[in-house]
């Protein structure tokens, strides 16, 4: 399954690799770490969680399991937020 975040109503930037968001609709900041932004510009693009996990790994070097017990915190928190598409 492919996961994507909101287009309409979510501003962001990256600022040196974290990133800063506004839930237009909400008016709430959210702000990621280097991690977090790595997870955020594949989401802005459209990605699995498997990808996001083995992102991890590959750019982090931790272990497959701690990857993708973090993708799925950090896309739990997305989904709370209402940032995900679908």
């Amino acid at each position: 399954m492919t996961l994507k975040l909101r287009q309409e109503g979510v501003a962001w930037t990256d600022v040196d690799g974290e990133i800063v968001a506004l839930d237009e609709a909400t008016a709430e900041y959210v702000a990621a770490n280097e991690a977090g932004g790595l997870l955020w510009r594949a989401l802005a693009k459209g990605t699995t969680r498997d990808e996001l996990a083995a992102q991890l790994v590959e750019t982090f070097g931790i272990d497959p399991e701690r990857a993708a017990a973090d993708t799925d915190a950090f896309l739990s928190t997305l989904r709370q937020r209402d940032l995900l598409e679908g």
